[in-house]
């Protein structure tokens, strides 16, 4: 394969990725829930991890740009773990409909 036609499959697959990173988007603003949004922006961040490999494959300095996508998914997977902790522990323990409240105790 040539240069060029290496470098519009890597394009055309970065424009595709980004494209579908808007319907997330959608998630994040309406979401019904936390845990919704919290795992939209969980997923813009694994795309993002992945754009920063396909633009590093695109200025021929990979290597750099994976360095960037690993620090950049374990700065979001730890962020998405501490939120989803943090919600884990805010909610009530025994709401309505809850299986203990259920049981009459």
């Amino acid at each position: 394969m040539s240069d060029q036609f290496m470098e519009i499959v890597l394009m055309v697959a970065g424009i595709c990725l980004f494209l579908m990173m808007i319907p997330i988007m959608f998630r994040i603003i309406i979401g019904p829930t936390a845990i919704d949004r919290i795992v939209a922006v969980n997923i813009i961040g694994t795309k993002t991890a992945v754009l920063l490999i396909i633009i590093g494959a695109l200025f021929d300095n990979v290597s750099m740009f994976v360095d960037f996508a690993i620090a950049y998914a374990a700065l979001n997977f730890l962020g998405s773990l501490a939120a989803s902790r943090y919600f884990n522990r805010t909610r009530p323990a025994y709401g309505k409909g809850s299986s203990m409240e259920a049981k009459g105790s």
